[in-house]
């Protein structure tokens, strides 16, 4: 087993890595496009993925150049996502994961490039789960998103967390690139596709239910 630094706090990303939120954003993004005839680029999307809203939207105009500014095009899609957020569902192993640290102190935070705004349409249906994690940090808490450091070292600043102390999960290739550039370790959950993208992380799994934390050091699941 390679050798590790002593993991006592971690931290999420939230969308795509709590929350399976990513083919709701899909979705939407690719039903404003349709309306001008144009397909979603996978390359763009991936250019997209974990970055601030307005940074996002950005990248897309630029790429598309549909008849929207990036104003409008986050305005239009945030309506569409707000409906669809109070359904979505955990990611697989999450809830079982955050459970058994939290049983166990070990302190977590949401670091996450949503705006506020989109953070509380994602609490709808998770606000009482949300309520247990010791702090959550917005793109809009920071001056640079990801993937500047920013982000993690704020809520790793929140949680009174060296960042050598944190572990990270992220499923972003932007996510990792930050954490990594925190100081932190990191585990990568891309989605399909995307594993080659990811090949900087600590490590890589499917979902949170591979997660081991007696690997890391963390009290093991029984």
């Amino acid at each position: 087993m390679p050798h590790r630094p002593r993991i006592t706090h971690v931290i999420y990303d939230l969308d795509g890595t709590l929350l399976d939120t990513e083919p709701l954003y899909r979705q939407v993004t690719t039903t404003i496009l349709a309306r001008y005839g144009v397909p979603l680029d996978p390359a763009v999307r991936a250019q997209m993925i974990g970055r601030p809203t307005s940074v996002a939207s950005r990248i897309l105009i630029e790429a598309t150049g549909i008849p929207l500014t990036p104003e409008e095009f986050a305005h239009e899609r945030e309506e569409a996502l707000a409906i669809l957020f109070r359904d979505v569902l955990p990611t697989r192993g999450a809830r079982a994961l955050t459970a058994h640290l939290r049983a166990h102190r070990i302190p977590q935070a949401i670091a996450t490039s949503s705006s506020a705004r989109s953070l509380a349409d994602k609490r709808v249906a998770h606000d009482a789960w949300f309520g247990e994690f010791e702090a959550i940090v917005t793109s809009e808490d920071v001056a640079h998103g990801k993937p500047a450091p920013d982000i993690f070292l704020e809520a790793a600043r929140r949680i009174g967390a060296a960042p050598e102390a944190c572990l990270v999960f992220e499923d972003a290739p932007l996510g990792v690139e930050s954490a990594l550039a925190a100081g932190m370790s990191v585990i990568a959950l891309p989605e399909t596709g995307h594993e080659t993208l990811v090949t900087s992380a600590h490590l890589v799994l499917n979902h949170l239910e591979a997660f081991d934390p007696a690997e890391w050091g963390l009290p093991a699941r029984r």
